[in-house]
């Protein structure tokens, strides 16, 4: 990681490349160019493009009804931003320069400010609260109680969901015994057992004295 753009820089470079798009190609084409353009940017180490194509994605996989074949499709072959990608974008929002517009705030978010859908919002808290985040934890149950009151008529919605439940999966490793301990010592009244190389040790060293 290099850098971690804010999201109106991201946003508004995005918009430059989009004007600059070949107007002859189709819709889709338009889309993929564009889209691997941002991910290269990502890919190289700016984490702020990483926002864009997370929420791309999932814009897509709205418009497709949840076909993630369709958009791969239009996205072009291992550029679908899966959960590896967001749990490691959200890892590394920082997270005091989110803006959080409140009910009859005016003020213009700073320059440096990173503006979050409200789903996203929640998976960067959901991270830093599974991390132990006594803070991150404390914002997340109350940007939950908002969640539930707009869940209905917000269509990101699930996706965080889904994130959630791939996050707090159990791993498949999680609740098995550990594996006994070696001996750390061995009574010398009972040396252990030769290994199966051992007799043909002793025979050839036989074979040496008789020699």
């Amino acid at each position: 990681m290099r850098a971690f753009s804010p999201t109106m820089r991201v946003d508004a470079l995005v918009s430059d490349w989009r004007a600059d798009r070949n107007p002859k190609l189709s819709s889709e084409e338009q889309e993929r160019e564009l889209y691997g353009q941002v991910w290269e940017a990502y890919r190289e180490g700016d984490y702020g493009f990483g926002l864009w194509c997370w929420f791309e994605c999932d814009r897509l996989t709205n418009a497709f009804n949840g076909a993630v074949r369709e958009v791969t499709r239009v996205l072009g072959a291992g550029r679908y931003f899966g959960f590896s990608h967001r749990r490691a974008v959200a890892e590394k929002v920082p997270v005091e320069k989110i803006y959080r517009p409140r009910k009859g705030d005016m003020s213009t978010p700073r320059t440096d400010a990173i503006i979050l859908p409200q789903y996203q919002l929640l998976c960067v808290y959901l991270v830093r609260a599974h991390s132990g985040d006594p803070k991150a934890k404390a914002q997340l149950e109350i940007a939950l109680g908002e969640h539930e009151d707009r869940r209905r008529a917000d269509a990101f919605g699930r996706h965080f969901d889904t994130f959630k439940r791939l996050l707090e999966r159990p791993s498949s490793t999680e609740g098995a015994p550990p594996p006994p301990a070696p001996p750390t010592d061995v009574p010398t009244s009972h040396p252990p057992s030769p290994g199966p190389g051992a007799p043909v040790a002793r025979a050839a060293k036989r074979a040496k004295k008789s020699d």
